[in-house]
């Protein structure tokens, strides 16, 4: 098993883009033990990314409690790296 930031990352090389909690459910199979696998963990494990250049996002909304729910993406050239230093599945083609 990938220590969870990698599975977190991994994960966003597989979808067009995804959301905290999104991230979250997705990996709750896996990881539902970890302590870090909770939505401001998450966020946080996000932001870092897109600061580090591996991530970036991609839009934000409202969600139905009106708090705000940011989206992020793996762009081609950070999914590369993403790939490259994780072993990560590339499942998707990178645009």
């Amino acid at each position: 098993m990938k220590p969870l930031n990698f599975a977190i990352l991994d994960y966003m090389t597989t979808v067009p883009e995804a959301c905290a909690e999104e991230v979250v459910a997705a990996l709750r199979p896996a990881y539902g033990s970890f302590r870090a696998l909770n939505v401001k963990a998450v966020r946080t494990a996000l932001l870092t990314a897109t600061v580090n250049g591996l991530l970036e996002e991609s839009r934000c909304e409202l969600d139905e409690a009106q708090n705000l729910r940011l989206y992020f993406r793996a762009h081609p050239e950070g999914a590369a790296t993403i790939v490259k230093y994780t072993g990560g599945p590339l499942s998707r083609p990178v645009d």
